[in-house]
Parts: C-alpha cells; sequence; structure tokens
C-alpha cells in the first residue's frame, strides 16, 4: 500500500486530534502538518516534561486547543467553530498501574470523553469519518497462546482496560443508533503496544529503558516474561489515517480493526530490553525486577490482524529490530540536544518509503 497516497489525501482536510499533546498524538500532527492538513488539536497540556509536543516543533504548524474532553461544552463551541471533517479521539489516561490509582479520573476519562466527542461529532453536520483509537488489552483476556479477534469478547480487566471496552461500546452503540444514515462513517483501533522516539511516560519499558541508560544505570523489568504486540509508533498512525481516508469514501469499510504487528514481532518485555541494550550498546543492561503484590497486568496478549490486512491490504513494515533501532536513534538525538523535528521527518520518510 502506496503511503503517500495517504499523505495526498490528506491535504487540505480540517482534521480535529483529540489527545495531539501526547506521544501518538505529537506524531500524528506532525504528519499530518506536513502533509497539508488543516489540523485542529484539544488536548490537556503535555502530560510529562519534557515533552515531545514542545519538541517536535508544532507551534504555528496547527491550532492547539488546551481543554479537557470530559468538559462538554468547551468541546461543542470547538467543533462549531473548527467544523472538522474527520475526528481522531486519541485523548485518554493511557497507564494502567495509573487507573488503579485513580480509577474514577480513568473512566471519566476514557469513557465520557469518548461519549463527548462522539455527541459533538452527532450535531457536528461537517463531521464525515471518525475513529476511535483504543488499545489492544480491550479483550477478554484468556492468556490465550494466538492473537485475539475483533469478534471476541470485550471485557479488560484493570479500569484502563476496561475503560476502553466501554469506550468501545460506546462506539458501537453511537454508531449503530445515530450514524447509520451513512452521515458519517464511524471506526475504532485497536493497537498493540507502541514504541518510539520521544515517549517520555512513566511506567513504560522503552523510556524506563532510555532514562536508565542516560543516567548509566542497569534498566529494571517488571514483567519480562510477559508477551506483548510491540510495534513502532508510525505503524498504527499510518493506519489510523488510512482507516479515516478510506471510510470517508467508502463508508461500508467502517468497523472495528486490530492494529499491531506480525506474529514474529510479538516479544517478550524481556527480550525486547535484551535488544534494546544489544542496539544501544556502550554496556547497557537489564535485570529483572519484578515487584511483589504488583497490580495485575496481562501475561500473553497478541493480536490477529488479518481483518484490516484483508479489507485495506494493510501490511507492518517495520520489524521490531528496526523499530527498537528507529527509537535508539532518536534517543540519542534527543540527549545529544539534535534537531528533533529534523528526526521526525527523516522517520516519517524513512517509513513512507519502505516497502513492504
Amino acid at each position: 500500500m502506496d503511503m503517500r497516497k495517504i499523505l495526498e489525501a490528506c491535504r487540505g482536510r480540517r482534521v480535529l486530534v483529540t489527545g495531539h499533546t501526547g506521544f501518538k498524538g505529537s506524531w500524528l500532527c506532525r504528519i499530518l502538518t506536513g502533509a497539508g492538513a488543516l489540523v485542529t488539536g484539544y488536548s490537556l497540556n503535555p502530560p510529562t516534561e519534557p515533552n515531545l509536543f514542545s519538541l517536535a516543533g508544532l507551534e504555528g504548524r496547527m491550532d492547539s486547543r488546551i481543554g479537557d474532553v470530559r468538559d462538554y461544552e468547551a468541546l461543542k463551541a470547538l467543533f462549531e467553530e473548527t467544523r472538522p471533517e474527520i475526528v481522531l479521539h486519541l485523548a485518554a489516561q493511557p497507564i494502567v498501574r495509573d487507573s488503579y490509582k485513580d480509577p474514577r479520573y480513568t473512566y471519566e476519562t476514557n469513557v465520557m470523553g469518548t461519549v463527548n466527542v462522539l455527541e459533538c461529532a452527532r450535531l457536528c453536520p461537517s463531521v464525515k469519518s471518525v475513529l476511535n483509537v483504543t488499545t489492544d488489552k480491550v479483550y477478554h483476556n484468556n492468556e490465550w497462546c494466538w492473537g485475539y479477534r475483533e469478534d471476541e469478547p470485550l471485557d479488560g480487566f484493570d479500569p484502563y482496560s476496561n475503560s476502553k471496552s466501554c469506550s468501545e461500546l460506546v462506539t458501537h452503540s453511537y454508531k449503530n443508533s445515530f450514524f447509520a444514515d451513512g452521515r458519517a462513517a464511524v471506526s475504532t483501533a485497536r493497537a498493540g503496544n507502541v514504541i518510539g522516539g520521544g515517549d517520555f511516560a512513566n511506567d513504560r519499558i522503552v523510556p524506563d529503558c532510555v532514562r536508565a541508560v542516560a543516567a548509566g544505570r542497569t534498566i529494571g523489568v517488571r514483567n519480562p516474561y510477559s508477551t506483548r504486540p510491540y510495534q513502532h509508533v508510525l505503524e498504527p498512525l499510518f493506519a489510523y489515517l488510512m482507516i479515516a481516508l478510506r471510510q470517508l469514501e467508502e463508508p461500508a469499510l467502517q468497523g472495528y480493526y486490530n492494529v499491531g504487528p506480525d506474529e514474529c514481532d510479538c516479544v517478550t518485555t524481556g527480550e525486547l530490553t535484551g535488544l534494546f541494550c544489544r542496539l544501544w550498546g556502550d554496556g547497557a543492561a537489564w535485570e529483572n525486577q519484578a515487584e511483589e503484590n504488583a497490580p495485575r497486568e496481562a501475561n500473553y496478549l497478541k493480536l490477529d490482524c488479518s481483518k484490516i490486512k484483508s479489507v485495506f491490504g494493510w501490511r507492518p513494515r517495520w520489524h521490531i529490530e528496526d523499530a527498537v533501532g528507529q527509537t535508539c536513534r532518536f534517543s540519542r538525538v534527543w540527549l545529544e540536544g539534535g534537531d528533533i523535528p529534523a528526526e521526525m521527518d527523516r522517520e516519517i520518510d524513512a517509513y513512507i518509503m519502505e516497502e513492504k
């Protein structure tokens, strides 16, 4: 699939991105603004310091609004002012361990935030395509060794995963109740774990790796034997754009899509960390620091991505070693005070040109 055609189709489109100041949102806005889209972002202030949004050179390239998706009136006013054609809903409380600490906030953001976005889309005639980004963790996890398909039961265990399952169900209801007349196409994308340069979140393995090597420490890994569908951040972002743009032209394509790596790139956290250490060099090393009585997280989780491959012809482009290698390169550029916007554009260009 030609990624350049996706970018060409973005030119001149009015796109609203919720959660634009986060890790994935910042990468997405860099792609969209570079493609000539008219981008409005709505989000809380960047969640970390440092943060990718500040580093990515997006100020002045897009219309950035600070706000909370729980604030329905502010969100509704934004829709009425900007009249988006495409809505990409990424705003969320995304950390599993934080959801145990503050489940109420997690549900308010991830469930009612989705209700607010969809309600605004329902009332805004300009909206023609909506994509709600959820997670691979929406499924009832049986610790199977095979990947979950889109028709498997939804029932995430922890508050984060469960709130995203609820977000899926809210989307299904709105799609059936209010968008069945075809006035707008609505889909969800259930993405696997993403890695990439510019992620500064707590309790994520690759940011933990970068912080440790930058400080000259051994990397501590809490769950080294947990298998996850790790993928470079550009993989799902281009898939989101593909779904949102294709369903705009062909509403029959709307639906629920897993977005993850190939089977060969589903690895344990220990394997991922070992690969990071090898590619980073400089004596980087890790150790098992499993915590007793730690909050429950799934041990085995894979996605079956046959549907998105069949419907759209989509394929992952970067294997896990490519993804980690790009992440290491970005992190060295950042640590050395280099040009982050240029590095982001280099990676985007490299991804676009990759043939699969």
